[in-house]
C-alpha cells in the first residue's frame, strides 16, 4: 500500500493536490477536515463537539480522529493506499497513527510537506473564505490562531517523519501542475510505485 500523508499549513493547498493525488494513484482521501464537516453536517454529538472547537481554532481530540480513521481503515481495507490529509498534526497522533497502521501490518509510506510562508497563507485563507462560507477562513484573527496553532504544534511532526527517513518539503508556491510534479516525482524516486 502507498500511504501517504499531504502536510502543510491551512492554505498551502493539501486539497487541491489531494485530489490530483487521488486521481493519480486511486488512494482513498482520508481528510479530517472533511471527517469532522460531515459529522457537523449531520448535527451528531460528535460534530456539535467538533464545530465548538474548530469556530475557535482549536484542534478536535486525538482519539476522536484515531476512532474517525480506525473506521475507514476498516471500510477500505482492500484500497491500494491512504492519503491522509491534515492528520496527523501532532507527534502524539504520528505515534497513534503509526500504531494503528502497525494493527492493519501497515505503516506510512512517505510524508510530502507543502511549504508556503505565512503572509501567503493569510492571502490564501482570506480569499477561500469569499467562496467556502466557511467562518475560519473570513476572519484574519483566527486564521492567524490556526496558522500559530500550525507552527507551535504540528511542524514538529515534520521532525518526527524525517527522523524515519520519510519526508520530503515541497515548495507550496507556483503552478499546481508543477507542485503536483514535484509530488509524483518524490513518490516515484521513493520507490514506493
Amino acid at each position: 500500500m502507498l500511504n501517504l500523508i499531504l502536510f502543510g499549513p491551512p492554505g498551502a493547498g493539501k486539497g487541491t493536490q489531494s485530489e490530483k493525488i487521488i486521481a493519480r494513484y486511486n488512494l482513498i482521501h482520508l481528510s479530517t477536515g472533511d471527517l469532522l464537516r460531515s459529522e457537523i453536517q449531520a448535527g451528531t454529538e460528535l460534530g456539535l463537539k467538533a464545530k465548538t472547537l474548530m469556530d475557535n481554532g482549536i484542534l478536535v481530540p486525538d482519539e476522536v480522529v484515531i476512532g474517525m480513521i480506525d473506521n475507514k481503515l476498516k471500510e477500505h481495507s482492500k484500497a491500494p493506499g491512504f492519503i491522509f490529509d491534515g492528520f496527523p498534526r501532532t507527534v502524539k497522533q504520528a505515534e497513534a497513527l503509526d500504531e494503528l497502521l502497525t494493527r492493519y501490518n501497515e505503516s506510512i509510506s512517505v510524508m510530502i510537506a507543502l511549504v508556503v510562508d505565512d503572509n501567503e497563507l493569510l492571502a490564501r485563507l482570506l480569499n477561500r473564505g469569499k467562496t467556502s462560507g466557511r467562518p475560519d477562513d473570513q476572519n484574519v484573527e483566527l486564521i492567524s490562531r490556526r496558522i500559530q496553532e500550525y507552527n507551535n504544534k504540528t511542524k514538529p511532526v515534520a521532525d518526527y517523519y524525517l527522523e524515519q527517513g520519510k519526508f520530503t518539503a515541497i515548495d507550496g508556491i507556483g503552478e499546481i501542475e508543477h507542485i503536483f510534479d514535484q509530488i509524483t516525482q518524490t513518490i516515484s524516486k521513493s520507490g514506493l510505485l
